[in-house]
């Protein structure tokens, strides 16, 4: 193929109708490669100048509407450049993520698991050799590389010399994400390249071709991997790392260019994201694209300080707390600030210390946040990841309470003023704290899940038994459903609460927060509801968003008792105040 035009060709596919096109040119106009109305989707591309397809994760919503299935099918394709005709390469499993072609365009690699578990379980590492038009990979070539019962496999990456890597958690007795070079032959004597206790390597693969590693094309030595909060260059020989100073802490997506640069999205603890190119021959790093101009001044910016406290059934958690920071101002001599307990959404991920600026708004007014990183999450290790199964709603809720008791006992915030806030899954943890403990003052969800069961009953297919391992099998066992959804036990709940809900979630239905609303107004509790209307599950216009976080703030003030100096435009009506 022709390396110049490779160079200037983009695959993609367009949300609004769902079909796969190419761009040849910058100011070329895409062209649709994929049927219209065909019901089909697509995400995960790849491809090598070796060969004239390129291959790609489908996902066909059009059996289920013909009544051929039950759940949209998911197979790996390939697509011709020139013809844009589609075969089908790998189907019968659940699912699907990272098809890598290898260099020379002979070889196939993928990810595959099954219901019920998502990629940070259970996943296997498939590889084939495919004939050279692309239309089918040659069945007699199939190997299982690695994964199975217990063992994560993501990120397969072939080397420019042939050789297969992948991360995994398979062999390290602390079950840590680490990086491996394959034994093709599928006998499982993987050799770890990278790896070390309390470090891990990658994320959970809620998206597709989230890298955190990529080869260098001119030398299947060297790989840039983000790695202890830094951009590494490592020798896979010697197994030398080398930091490339960017001055920001988290990378991911990261390519390596046939021209020997690096291209990454970046993320800092006092800057916002960029997309940086740079040249580790020379150190040179350039910001090709920013999400927002540099902070002037640091001076009122709260940094995340890491800390582990103790929690229930003798084990530990972990978080990110961010003290109140505002070098204008000072808070009351002898008063301690209130504190913002923060959950993060998945369950299943991690809130790393980059820079929020949710948070720093509450900083700067004096209120100190908590960002938990409960069990379940991840970047801990496997074991730390696997604490949440069956746990859904017991852990995440335990630890966001021991937490904000551990700052209370060391004399950092006030024990009297704790809030507690977090949307979707995180919501679901907001609102059972506050229905089945005692310890926060008020508290916000922002379409947070109050009803496990309905959730299990109607939700899209990645996450449709994604429940089975966090809280149990559905509907065998309702019960445990029943006994942790907060809509369950309203007469339990008898704290202030403000929730923000978007009219067109289809995850999490208006009625939900409406029915928990209307339950605390008729007890006379003080409460708030606003409703985004053309918002779905999270938000997505600027003013909503900007709504949401100053209703939060002037919500914690009237309940807490202290007046925000903000002029706010429009503020949530609060009953029972």
């Amino acid at each position: 193929m022709d390396k110049r035009r490779l160079q200037w060709t983009i695959f993609f596919s367009n949300f609004d109708d769902q079909q796969l096109y190419k761009q040849t040119a910058p100011d070329a106009e895409p062209i649709p490669i994929s049927p219209p109305d065909s019901k089909w989707r697509f995400a995960d591309y790849h491809s090598v100048p070796a060969r004239r397809f390129i291959v790609t994760v489908r996902e066909d919503h059009g059996v289920v509407l013909t009544g051929k299935a039950t759940e949209p099918e998911n197979t790996v394709v390939s697509v011709n450049t020139d013809s844009n005709e589609q075969s089908v390469l790998v189907r019968g499993s659940d699912f699907y993520q990272w098809p890598r072609l290898s260099y020379d365009g002979k070889r196939l690699a993928w990810i595959q698991w099954k219901h019920p578990n998502m990629p940070w379980d259970d996943t296997e590492l498939w590889m084939a050799q495919i004939f050279e038009d692309g239309t089918s990979i040659i069945e007699s070539s199939l190997v299982k590389i690695a994964g199975g019962e217990g063992v994560n496999v993501i990120q397969p990456c072939w080397s420019p010399d042939g050789d297969l890597f992948f991360i995994s958690d398979s062999a390290a007795s602390d079950s840590y994400w680490s990086l491996y070079r394959a034994d093709m032959s599928g006998l499982g004597g993987h050799c770890k390249v990278l790896g070390e206790h309390g470090h891990e390597i990658g994320s959970p693969p809620w998206f597709f071709n989230e890298a955190a590693y990529a080869f260098n094309p001119e030398n299947s030595k060297e790989i840039a991997v983000a790695f202890k909060q830094n951009l590494q260059l490592l020798n896979t020989d010697t197994g030398k790392l080398t930091v490339i100073p960017t001055n920001f802490c988290g990378h991911s997506f990261i390519v390596f260019s046939a021209d020997g640069h690096i291209l990454t999205i970046s993320y800092g603890v006092t800057d916002f994201p960029c997309i940086l190119r740079i040249n580790p021959a020379t150190g040179k790093v350039d910001e090709i694209c920013r999400s927002s101009k540099p902070i002037s001044s640091l001076d009122n910016i709260s940094i995340a300080e890491e800390i582990t406290f103790e929690t229930t059934d003798g084990d530990h958690a972990h978080a990110f707390y961010y003290k109140p920071t505002n070098r204008e101002f000072k808070g009351p001599v002898g008063e301690k600030p209130p504190l913002m307990v923060r959950i993060h959404g998945g369950p299943t991920a991690q809130m790393p210390p980059f820079l929020n600026m949710e948070y720093q708004y509450f900083t700067t007014r004096g209120v100190a946040v908590l960002d938990v990183n409960y069990r379940g999450g991840t970047g801990y290790g496997r074991q730390y990841r696997d604490k949440l199964r069956k746990k859904w709603g017991v852990y995440d809720v335990d630890d966001a309470v021991h937490g904000a008791m551990h700052l209370v006992k060391v004399g950092e915030v006030d024990g009297d003023r704790l809030t507690i806030s977090g949307g979707s899954a995180g919501g679901f943890t907001v609102l059972a704290a506050l229905t089945f403990k005692d310890v926060f003052k008020a508290g916000c969800s922002q379409f947070g899940v109050s009803d496990l069961g309905t959730l299990a009953e109607d939700t899209h297919k990645f996450e449709s038994r994604y429940l089975d391992r966090l809280v149990g099998l559905y509907p065998e066992e309702k019960s445990i459903y029943d006994e942790r959804s907060p809509i369950k036990h309203i007469d339990k709940l008898s704290c202030p609460v403000i929730f923000f809900q978007g009219a067109e979630d289809k995850i999490v239905p208006p009625d939900q927060s409406e029915l928990m609303f209307n339950a605390l107004k008729s007890k006379g509790i003080a409460t708030a509801y606003v409703l985004f209307a053309h918002e779905q599950h999270f938000f997505r216009q600027l003013e909503n968003i900007v709504a949401a976080l100053e209703g939060e703030f002037y919500f914690y003030g009237r309940i807490l008792g202290f007046n925000p100096a903000d002029k706010f435009e429009k503020v949530p009506e609060i009953v029972n105040i």
